[in-house]
C-alpha cells in the first residue's frame, strides 16, 4: 500500500504519520519527489483501513499495491534511481553508462584492454576473478590476485570496476579489496544466501536475470538485496534461455522498457552473453540502447581466440570502438527532446 501525502504536510506532521503506521507493526519507505511525497507501507496491508488514511489531513489518496515487490516498484518510488558507482560515476536517472573489459581477469593484458576501451568511452572497467563455469575443469579465474589486477587498473585509469561475487563467503573480500560494483551473476540470481549478503553491505550490485527467469523474478531478486537495506541495485537482461539454438540466448529487448516502467532501478543490457557471438553483439547493443537501457555491459578482448573464456562472444577493441562511435549517435536520436507536435 502506498500513501500520498500532500505538498502543504510539514515535516513533522510526515514524521508523526510514519510514527503512526510503524506502532502498528508495518515498516515504512519514504520517497519525496519534487511534486509529491510517497509513504510506502510494508506488511499485511489488509489490516489497514484505506478510509481511515484518506481521511487524514495530510493525505491526498490511498492505493493498494498488489505486486509482491515493494522497495523496487516504482509505485513506491516514482523518480528514477541514481546509482553512484564511484570516480564520480553515476548510472540512472538519465546517466548511461557502458561497462567494458575482459570475461576473465587473465594477467597483464588487462591493463592494456583497460586504456583502450577507456579511450574508445567506456566508463566502468570489467572483469571477473570468480568464474561460474559449467564445467569444473575449465578456468575458474586467477581469485583474489585477479581483483588486485583489477583494481590496480581501476586506480591507474580512475575507473570503477565491476566484478563478479559467487559465494556469501567472498563478499567481505570484495568489500576490503574496494571493488565499486558486485556483480550477482545469472547462475546467483536466486542464491538468496548471497543476495541477503550483499544487500548487507552498501555497495552497489549489478543483479543479473537469471538464466530462465521471469522479469518479476528478477525484481523478486532485487526485492532481497533491497530488504537487507541496499538500495544501490542495478538489473541487468542479459538474455534467457528459450528453444532458440542459433544464439547463446534469447536478448529479452522487450524487459528493458517493462523494468523502466516496473521499477525505479537503472537497467543495463548486456548484448555479449545474450548473443553469444561477436557477429551479433554490436546490432544487439544497438538495440538495447534504443530501447532505453540505462547502460550496457560488453566483453573486450585484446585477443578474442586466445581468450580463457568466452573469446567467441568478445569485441576487439577496434570493434568496441566502432560501437561506441554508434552507441552515441543511437543515445542522442532516443533522448532528444521533441517538439509540442511530437515529432
Amino acid at each position: 500500500m502506498i500513501a500520498v501525502v500532500g505538498q502543504s504536510a510539514t515535516d513533522e506532521q510526515l514524521a508523526h504519520f510514519i510514527s503512526w503506521i510503524e506502532d502498528r507493526g508495518f515498516s515504512t519507505h519514504v520517497s519525496k519527489g519534487d511534486n509529491e511525497t510517497i509513504v510506502g507501507i510494508i506488511g499485511d496491508t489488509t489490516k489497514i483501513d484505506p478510509f481511515l488514511l484518506e481521511s487524514m489531513s495530510i493525505i491526498e489518496r490511498v492505493q493498494r499495491v498488489s505486486e509482491p515487490f515493494k522497495k523496487a516498484n516504482r509505485k513506491f518510488h516514482p523518480e528514477d534511481t541514481v546509482v553512484d558507482c564511484g570516480y564520480g560515476v553515476l548510472l540512472g536517472g538519465g546517466n548511461f553508462q557502458v561497462i567494458a573489459g575482459p570475461c576473465s581477469i587473465e594477467g597483464d593484458n588487462l591493463m592494456d584492454i583497460a586504456t583502450q576501451v577507456k579511450d574508445a568511452g567506456a566508463t566502468m572497467l570489467r572483469g571477473g576473478a570468480f568464474k561460474p563455469r559449467t564445467s569444473p575443469y575449465a578456468f575458474q579465474g586467477m581469485g583474489p590476485a585477479g581483483l588486485d589486477l583489477l583494481l590496480e587498473a581501476s586506480r591507474a585509469l580512475e575507473m570503477p570496476v565491476v566484478s563478479e561475487v559467487m559465494d556469501p563467503r567472498d563478499v567481505q573480500l570484495f568489500l576490503d579489496k574496494g571493488v565499486h560494483v558486485m556483480q550477482v551473476g545469472a547462475r546467483n540470481a536466486q542464491n538468496f544466501s548471497l543476495l541477503k549478503e550483499v544487500g548487507r553491505t552498501t555497495t552497489p550490485v549489478l543483479l543479473k536475470r537469471g538464466l530462465s527467469g521471469s522479469v518479476d523474478e528478477l525484481l523478486m531478486a532485487a526485492e532481497y538485496i533491497m530488504s537487507e537495506g541496499n538500495p544501490n541495485v542495478i538489473l541487468c537482461e542479459r538474455g534467457i534461455r528459450t528453444f532458440e539454438t542459433r544464439t547463446r540466448n534469447t536478448f529479452d529487448v522487450n524487459a528493458i522498457p517493462v523494468l523502466k516502467h516496473l521499477s525505479h532501478l537503472p537497467v543495463v543490457g548486456d548484448p555479449s552473453h545474450a548473443t553469444g557471438y561477436t557477429r551479433y553483439v554490436r546490432p544487439a547493443a544497438y538495440a538495447a540502447t534504443a530501447a532505453g537501457a540505462d547502460g550496457l555491459e560488453i566483453e573486450v578482448h585484446d585477443h578474442p581466440s586466445q581468450a580463457f573464456s568466452d573469446g567467441a562472444q568478445a569485441l576487439t577493441p577496434s570493434q568496441f570502438a566502432d560501437a561506441m562511435r554508434r552507441i552515441r549517435l543511437i543515445r542522442e536520436a532516443v533522448t532528444a527532446p521533441l517538439d509540442e507536435s511530437g515529432e
